[in-house]
Formats: structure tokens, C-alpha cells, sequence
């Protein structure tokens, strides 16, 4: 088996675990989209097009409420502004790759193909950029599929989905399996209080514009509690 097949087949495996979450966290999506109003069509591309499950809950969640158009493209990029973050920490593992193929691949970046990625990039630092793009990849070979079909099932087939499965339990599970292992610093720990204190106490603002402000303030508290640490070293 050739290196780059390996290295193939070991992120398709260490990608599986995620696929319990995906599916039903999928599902849900096609379901609230369906209540919301949306076809079946449109849930479909919106999941194609937009693949970030946090956003597409929070944006559905205000097309319900009528909000502006604008109030709702802001909800959904300050809910994903966690992937700038993702992208700047990986950018050094893909340091010679063509801006084509990090182009493509930032389609697929998503929380568990960075979870994923820098764990294994960090507990072996000897792989080539080549085969980080390939591991890369193979995260999401059996996920992307799943997260489009099961939204589709959703959509087609939410509402004979009964109610004591509670598919709702996908979206904090699988944050909580995403986010645990990578608070390992005090600016993440600071950052993660920060966060959940604000959006708590903000939760009364309309349209979820709390979320917006819990997390800039949680980049900033982060950001500042880095540069003291830093310093201290100096």
C-alpha cells in the first residue's frame, strides 16, 4: 500500500466516530429547515452550499423569525468566525500547497476535520505537506456525504421522525466532543468562559445578536490573555 493511500484510509478512519454526530446533527438540520419553511430543494443547496451545521441552525432560526436579511448573514458569520481561526492555525502545515488546492480544501473545513487534523499534525511532525493534504481529505471522504444525505432525509422525511429520538442532542454532543480536548491553555479557557458567560447574559438581545458580541469579546479575552502569557516568558 503506497504511503499517500495510508495516509488516505487512516483519516477516512480516525473520521468515522464523528459520523454518529453528523448524521443525526444533518437530520435535525433538514428537519428545522422543513418547519421554517424551506423546500426540500432549498435545505438540500443549503447544505451544499453553506456546510457549517452551527450557522445553518442559527440563520434558519431567524429566517423563522423574519428577521433582516442583513441581521441574518451577520448571525451566521460571527457563528463561523471560529473557521478565520481554524484557517490561520493550519496554514503553516500547508506551507507549499497551491492556493487551487487550499482553495478547495477550504470547502472543507469544518470542526472535525480541524480537530482532526492539527492532532494528527501535532503528534507527527514529520509528514510532508503532501500527505497533510491527503489526511486532510480523508476526514471528510465518508462525512461530506453523510452530512448531505442525511440533511436530504431530514428534509424529505422529518416529520415521521418521532419525538422521543431528540435528535436535538447532536449539536451539543458534538461540541462538546470538538471542543474539550483543545482547552488546553489558560487563553482557551479564558476564551471559552468568556464566551459562555456573555452569550448567557446576553441571551435577551433579539435575533441572537448576543452570540455575535460573546464571540468577539471571547477572541479578544483570548487574544489578550495569549499576549500576557507571552510576555511573561520574556
Amino acid at each position: 500500500m503506497t504511503t499517500t493511500k495510508r495516509v488516505l484510509l487512516t483519516g477516512i478512519k480516525d473520521s468515522i466516530p464523528f459520523v454518529i454526530v453528523v448524521g443525526p446533527f444533518a437530520l435535525l438540520f433538514g428537519v428545522v429547515a422543513a418547519e421554517a419553511g424551506l423546500t426540500v430543494t432549498q435545505s438540500f443547496g443549503f447544505s451544499v452550499a453553506v456546510i457549517a451545521g452551527a450557522a445553518q441552525f442559527a440563520a434558519v432560526q431567524l429566517m423563522a423569525e423574519n428577521a433582516p436579511t442583513l441581521v441574518i448573514i451577520a448571525t451566521a458569520l460571527a457563528v463561523n468566525l471560529r473557521m478565520a481561526m481554524y484557517s490561520a492555525s493550519l496554514a503553516p502545515h500547508f506551507v507549499g500547497v497551491s492556493l487551487w488546492k487550499r482553495a478547495a480544501m477550504s470547502y472543507l473545513l469544518v470542526d472535525q476535520a480541524y480537530a482532526l487534523s492539527m492532532t494528527k499534525f501535532e503528534t507527527e511532525p514529520d509528514m510532508n505537506s503532501s500527505q497533510r493534504v491527503v489526511y486532510f481529505v480523508g476526514t471528510m471522504v465518508i462525512n461530506i456525504p453523510v452530512w448531505y444525505g442525511c440533511t436530504l432525509l431530514g428534509a424529505l422525511f422529518g416529520a415521521q421522525i418521532p419525538p422521543e429520538y431528540a435528535l436535538d442532542f447532536a449539536l451539543p454532543i458534538a461540541f462538546l466532543a470538538l471542543i474539550a480536548p483543545m482547552l488546553r491553555t489558560a487563553a482557551h479557557l479564558a476564551a471559552t468562559a468568556t464566551s459562555i458567560t456573555l452569550a448567557l447574559l446576553l441571551a435577551f438581545i433579539p435575533y441572537n445578536l448576543g452570540l455575535i458580541i460573546a464571540a468577539i469579546g471571547a477572541m479578544m479575552v483570548g487574544a489578550q490573555v495569549e499576549l500576557m502569557l507571552e510576555r511573561a516568558k520574556t
